[in-house]
């Protein structure tokens, strides 16, 4: 697992997994994320359908409880049968876009 940081934000990114193998690393290690907001990079994981996405559900609603941004990347599946709670998007530039407009929402607390 591959770990980006550039300011508040931190982006994971992981060759040669699962999703189950993914979410259970990103849950193992989570106390050094804790405090970024996250881009899960799902480019290279192995295995990413509509059905698997919902392993991340948990681990996307404990993120965002603390107030922080927590984004999914991939454009392998279809983000309208995906549940609402998840952030999709299909490139890592619109990741940062809703990462941005999230803080900016949380500034004037909405």
């Amino acid at each position: 697992m591959i770990f980006s940081k550039t300011g508040n934000i931190t982006i994971i990114t992981q060759e040669r997994a699962t999703i189950v193998e993914l979410v259970a690393n990103i849950d193992q290690k989570y106390n050094e994320i804790k405090n970024d907001n996250v881009i899960v990079n799902l480019f290279s994981v192995k295995g990413v359908q509509d059905n698997a996405i919902n392993d991340f559900l948990l681990l996307s609603n404990k993120h965002k409880e603390s107030k922080k941004s927590f984004v999914l990347v991939t454009d392998k599946i279809d983000i309208d049968s995906a549940p609402e709670e998840l952030s999709i998007v299909p490139t890592l530039q619109e990741a940062h876009d809703i990462i941005e407009m999230e803080e900016i929402e949380r500034d004037l607390d909405f």
